[in-house]
């Protein structure tokens, strides 16, 4: 993801991960919804692994800009992405690794095929 270009950006955590820090994590939740028509809502899981809690919750904070502004009204050649927003704010969530730390947050994104 060029816009973090210090980070690993995945959607599945493997066993290099303390060699990969930071590490942002990306899962779509199975939940969501849509209009029967065009328009998506799709919920989205972002983690940030990183050695410290203070650059685990700066990339966190960074990300939260990215998806809350910079993000929304963006397009591709192929989807729209329309309002974004935050459903859970950043926050430190347990992890059982203690030698990394991992801030989170859920977010909701709205898009639909460009016309």
């Amino acid at each position: 993801m060029a816009r973090f270009p210090d980070a690993v950006v995945r959607d599945e955590l493997d066993n290099n991960l303390l060699n990969e820090l930071p590490t942002i994590q990306i899962n779509q939740i199975p939940a969501g919804d849509d209009d029967g028509v065009r328009l998506a809502r799709m919920l989205v899981d972002i983690d940030v692994y990183a050695v410290t809690r203070a650059d685990a919750i700066g990339v966190a904070r960074d990300v939260h800009v990215w998806v809350t502004g910079e993000l929304r009204g963006s397009s591709s050649s192929t989807l729209v992405i329309g309002r974004t927003g935050a459903i859970t704010l950043p926050a430190i969530r347990p992890y059982e690794n203690t030698a990394l730390r991992r801030v989170g947050a859920t977010y909701e994104i709205f898009c639909h095929p460009v016309s």
